[in-house]
This record gives C-alpha cells, sequence and structure tokens, in this order.
C-alpha cells in the first residue's frame, strides 16, 4: 500500500469491509506499540533508561505525530536568531532517509551536498555556516559539535521522542492542518505516543496557523488544555519569501501569481504545500510522491515530459524536493522551488523568553 492509499485508510474515508478489516488489524497492532512507548517513557522517567548531559543548552524540536508539520523552516529560524545574538549553534539529527550519515559545514549558498537527507541540505542552505552531524547516536553527535565545532548551543531535531540525550528546551510542533493523526496511535494512526506526552514539551508550536479557521484553532487550544492544563502556545505561518532556480537564483513569489503550472512534492504535508500554492496564486496539477522521495531519472523524466507536453510555463516544487535534483537531470521549463519562511502570529515574546531563560551564562 502506498503512502496515499494509506492516508486514506487512517483518515476512514476509504470506506468498505475490507477497509474496516484492515483497520482493526492496525489497531490491535496499535495496542502493542502504544504500550512498548508507555513502558519506554516510564523507564526514562523513573531514570531506569540512562539521559546523556552534553555541557552546553539543548533545544529540542519535535513532533508528536509522524509527517510534516514544519520543523526544518523552525529549525532554521532558530539556528538564524540564535547567531544573530552571538551564540554558535550546532545541528544534530537522526538523517532519516538519508543517502549516508554526513558531516558538512557549507560556506557557500548551493545545496548540492552529495551526503545526507533532504532535510539537511535545506538547512544548509538556510544555515549557512552551522555544522550539522547526521547519524544514528545522537549523543555522540552532540558530544563532537561541542568538542570538536565548539558550539555553544546545540538544536536536537526530531528530538520529542529521543529521551536518551538531556534536553533544556522542550519545543513540540503541532500541525494545525493535521493535529492529532487522525486521533490512533501508530499503526493505526499517525501519534507517535499518547497525547499525555504532551505534558513533557515545555511550549507548543501550532503550525500553519494562518491555514485554518479561528474556531479550528479554538477547538485545537482547548485539547492542549486537557493534556497540558495550559492553553498558552505559539503560533506561526509558513509564509512564501521567493522563488529559488535550479542555479540557485533568486525570483520574486509573484512570478507565478494567475499562472498555471505543474507542481510536485514529495513531503509529510503535501495538503500544506497545496495551500501554499494557492497562497501565491499558482494553479494547475500537482503530483504528490512519498515523504523524502528519492527521485529516479525515470520520474525527472516523467514530470519533465508533462510540463513541456502541457506547455507549462515552469514547473514547481518545494526545497526539500530541489536539493535532491541535479540540474543536469532536468530537461523541462524552468524549475522553481518555494522557499519558506517563518511569520509568528501569536507567542514570538513567549518563545523568545523561553530560549533567554535557558542561554542565560
Amino acid at each position: 500500500m502506498n503512502e496515499a492509499a494509506l492516508l486514506e485508510l487512517l483518515s476512514g474515508r476509504r470506506r468498505g469491509v475490507g477497509a474496516r478489516v484492515l483497520c482493526a488489524v492496525l489497531t490491535i497492532a496499535s495496542w502493542g506499540y502504544s504500550a512498548v512507548m508507555r513502558l519506554r517513557n516510564f523507564a526514562y522517567n523513573r531514570k531506569w533508561l540512562a539521559v546523556h548531559d552534553v555541557p552546553i543548552p539543548v533545544i529540542s524540536l519535535g513532533n508528536i505525530t509522524t509527517g510534516g508539520t514544519g520543523k526544518t523552516p523552525m529549525a532554521a529560524w532558530l539556528a538564524n536568531w540564535l547567531l544573530s545574538h552571538g551564540f554558535r549553534p550546532g545541528l544534530l539529527s537522526r538523517g532519516y532517509r538519508s543517502l549516508e550519515d554526513s558531516t558538512s559545514v557549507t560556506s557557500s549558498p548551493t545545496a548540492d551536498q552529495p551526503n545526507g537527507n533532504d532535510e539537511k541540505r535545506v538547512l544548509d542552505r538556510l544555515c549557512l555556516g552551522v555544522p550539522h552531524l547526521q547519524q544514528r547516536d545522537r549523543v555522540a553527535s552532540a558530544r563532537r559539535l561541542c568538542q570538536d565545532f565548539d558550539c555553544n548551543v546545540l538544536i536536537l531535531d526530531d528530538g520529542f521522542q529521543h529521551r536518551r540525550l538531556q534536553r533544556n528546551l522542550d519545543l513540540v510542533l503541532i500541525d494545525a492542518l493535521q493535529p492529532w493523526g487522525f486521533g490512533h496511535i501508530l499503526p493505526r494512526g499517525l501519534l507517535r505516543e499518547s497525547m499525555s506526552g504532551l505534558k513533557r514539551a515545555d511550549l507548543i508550536i501550532i503550525t500553519r496557523a494562518n491555514q485554518c479557521s479561528q474556531s479550528a484553532r479554538d477547538i485545537l487550544r482547548s485539547e492542549l488544555v486537557k493534556y497540558r492544563d495550559s492553553a498558552a502556545c505559539v503560533e506561526v505561518a509558513f509564509v512564501p519569501t521567493q522563488l529559488v532556480s535550479l542555479d540557485g537564483g533568486s525570483h520574486p513569489v509573484t512570478l507565478a501569481k494567475d499562472k498555471s503550472s505543474l507542481s510536485f512534492c514529495g513531503i509529510g504535508n503535501p495538503e500544506g504545500f497545496r495551500q501554499t500554492l494557492a497562497t501565491i496564486g499558482a494553479t494547475g496539477p500537482l503530483r504528490v510522491y512519498s515523504d523524502h522521495y528519492h527521485y529516479l531519472p525515470k520520474d525527472l523524466h516523467e514530470l519533465a515530459q508533462q510540463a513541456n507536453e502541457g506547455h507549462f510555463p515552469f514547473v514547481l516544487t518545494t526545497l526539500k524536493d530541489m536539493v535532491k535534483i541535479p540540474a543536469e537531470s532536468w530537461t523541462g521549463p524552468p524549475l522553481y522551488a518555494v522557499e519558506i519562511g517563518i511569520q509568528f502570529l501569536e507567542g514570538e515574546d513567549l518563545l523568545k523568553q523561553k530560549l533567554m531563560e535557558i542561554l542565560k551564562p
């Protein structure tokens, strides 16, 4: 079953006897997964499992669901904010679906890194000069960033469930478009653990808050009160800032306004990209691939052929997708990535206050 079909099943949009049987099987499997996660969290809470310290502050960015909540643009904003305040940040992540574990410090605006996953290549482009280590053992990565790169603050990407590394601030991102993963724990839904785990978070950041109604955000906040006894949170929007071409050139987003173009993406939340395209006035078909998809030559040929035959003036994608496409492999019309920035709608001062509390000497 491909990713789109699975989401149809988990969301309840797929009907029929077969769908009910599959959901029942997944529900039984989710009981086992949930039991393991509860036991694991209990062991960490009781200090039966070791938690490792490093001598500098650690800021964790994480989710309670799988899929795209916008950690990459949030990590970029955080790293650049730290740089602007005189800190030396380092990034560490697992490197899900990377070609191989890698280490790099970029000094140029190109993102054609041969190693690392798409998220790392995007962050290399958006956070110039910030070291980023990707490997399974994030405790070892953290120590290396301290010792070899002289970092004085670390950003742990996708770290909420990675409890081996002690953190000073736990930031949990919740996507306003799909906040609770269809209300079930993996594999029946997209929740990584019970929502009671939100009590561990120091601050909740609601992403894509501009893409849902105020009433929907009020309902989301009321859910937070159930599990955290507080509705205090940060609300952010992802705002298109520019179009980036394959050669690294920058173009205004108005270039896409009222024009029909072919678009494609392989990200955790394709609906978010669809709404981003609507924001800049782009129309036309959107082809969706699985999250972290590695594009093969035949995929690029099919996309270029569709764009050429459709006489589309250009093709749009995400920065995460573009960094995996060699310029020489693209034979279609001009290809642009929609670069995204953070806009705070509410709670910016609260986030900065939390950051300064852990960064004081």
